[in-house]
């Protein structure tokens, strides 16, 4: 069993042409935001020169994560079933305190990912291995940011929306997050979208003012004239998935430009979607699951189905990203498909089995994806001689130049000829 667990956490996920693709990584992105060109930017370049040099840039993103995941942590403990802040009878508000809290870490996270590229650029450590890394935590973030915004509102049946409901934000922001590096994967620039700093700074002001106010502040509706009235929870939904959606016809176009300038990769039509089929066959299977439920799952445990589904589409993003940095073909198979479709059919015909069967889903697909994640950056700071929370290296200049030379002799020898020694006349 020990040897079983050994070399699941030694598996290698990178292959060699995925690595080599890597050394010739160069980023490229571009930021039309007017919020971030003309406030965040000047506010971190004045915030990053406080930081000492020894402060490893991948320290301050995961850093930044831990705080975005802090708030999940919290809002799991005081509200599971969102139903804290609904108003229902025998519920018990989150406290004060919490709400401040998720203020001060979001903003903190935000910070933390607007200036961990600035610091290593500042030192001299920016490449591909930050880049990944940030990449990476940010695709889980995007579960962290609608789950938590949630439980402001709560499940009210009057000024807010069902679960079922905020679960599509949730499948919108994922899509959003995916598909900016499916146009990455195809253009080779990452144009960012406008909507991420407008829901940090969103997210952080709705977190004040329910410290400030209470969640109460929230029951209200706004009323439209002749067309009657609609709950502030409502507006939230619309305004997510408005944020989550804008980029869309932006990224139609700049993929479209790519080819008709010959600026991209210029991929053809099945190779360009591959990247899709993943994304597409567990949206169906985590869409359609809570849709038959036999127990109304949906209802019952709506932070299970949010963080199963975050968590996987996470990992599609992930895989996406190194192919996408790597300049390499994209798998259009996740392995994780069938163990998905057996649990769900096994729900179906079994219903006593359906939540056991997602928490022991959830469990195995957060310990798998912590696992790749860990052994992906394992083996890039091995390529790159980088340790990933220092600013130092693995190995000293000096020692790894000797290391390279032993190894290019011992592959100049490996490669002479052997000649046979003549055999001795026996006497």
């Amino acid at each position: 069993m020990r040897q079983l667990v050994r070399r699941l956490m030694d598996h290698r996920y990178l292959t060699k042409e995925q690595i080599n693709g890597f050394d010739n990584y160069k980023y490229s992105a571009i930021d039309t935001s007017p919020l971030s060109q003309y406030v965040m930017h000047p506010f971190w370049d004045w915030l990053v020169k406080f930081f000492p040099r020894w402060f490893a840039p991948n320290l301050m993103t995961f850093l930044g994560f831990l705080f975005s995941a802090m708030n999940l942590v919290l809002l799991s403990y005081y509200d599971w079933n969102f139903e804290a802040s609904s108003g229902e009878e025998g519920t018990t508000p989150i406290p004060s305190w919490v709400w401040l809290c998720t203020a001060i870490n979001i903003f903190l996270a935000y910070t933390l990912d607007g200036i961990d590229g600035k610091q290593a650029r500042r030192i001299g450590l920016s490449g591909p291995l930050g880049e990944l890394f940030d990449h990476g935590l940010d695709s889980y973030t995007a579960m962290l940011i609608p789950t938590c915004l949630y439980s402001i509102f709560g499940r009210s049946r009057v000024y807010s929306v069902r679960p079922m409901r905020m679960y599509y934000v949730c499948l919108t922001v994922y899509f959003n997050f995916f598909i900016s590096h499916w146009e990455k994967y195809n253009t080779g620039i990452l144009y960012l979208p406008w909507g991420y700093d407008l829901s940090m700074w969103g997210s952080t002001a709705m977190y004040l003012v329910t410290w400030w106010l209470g969640y109460e502040r929230w029951k209200f509706e706004l009323t439209l004239g002749s067309y009657g009235t609609l709950p502030l929870g409502n507006v939230m939904e619309a305004v997510l998935h408005v944020s989550a959606m804008a980029n869309l016809p932006l990224v139609i176009i700049n993929v479209y430009n790519s080819y008709a300038h010959r600026t991209g990769r210029l991929l053809s039509f099945w190779e360009a979607v591959r990247p899709m089929w993943p994304f597409i066959t567990y949206f169906v299977i985590l869409l359609a699951w809570p849709y038959v439920s036999p127990n109304d799952i949906m209802e019952k445990d709506p932070r299970a189905i949010f963080m199963l589904s975050g968590t996987i589409f996470s990992n599609v993003s992930c895989r996406l990203i190194v192919s996408q940095m790597s300049v390499t073909r994209c798998e259009a198979w996740h392995w994780q498909t069938p163990m998905f479709v057996i649990s769900f059919l096994t729900s179906l015909w079994i219903p006593l089995l359906e939540r056991p069967l997602l928490y022991l889903l959830l469990i195995v697909t957060t310990l798998s994806h912590w696992q790749y994640g860990a052994s992906v950056v394992n083996q890039m700071c091995e390529h790159f001689n980088r340790v990933c929370f220092t600013v130092h290296k693995r190995v000293p200049q000096e020692e790894l130049f000797k290391e390279k030379a032993l190894l290019a002799e011992k592959i100049n020898q490996a490669d002479k000829p052997q000649t046979e020694e003549p055999l001795k006349k026996e006497e």
